[in-house]
């Protein structure tokens, strides 16, 4: 899954991997079914606290865009 952080944006870190995860899902990059990395696996590929890859995994369950298990 490819994502690309920015310090200098305006965006906290958390909507940048939200917005990114939910336009591959809406673009048809990630289907319906497919296993998104965990959250501790996302946060060691991004570099980021783990706290920051649940509350952007959270705010795309809120929205119904995917399902955790």
């Amino acid at each position: 899954m490819d994502i690309i952080l920015s310090n200098s944006s305006d965006k906290p870190i958390y909507e940048q991997i939200s917005s990114q995860v939910k336009a591959q899902i809406l673009s048809g990059t990630l289907t319906a079914g497919a296993k998104l990395p965990s959250i501790r696996a996302l946060a060691s590929d991004l570099g980021v606290s783990v706290i920051t890859t649940k509350r952007a995994y959270a705010d795309l369950e809120q929205l119904g865009f995917i399902c955790t298990v």
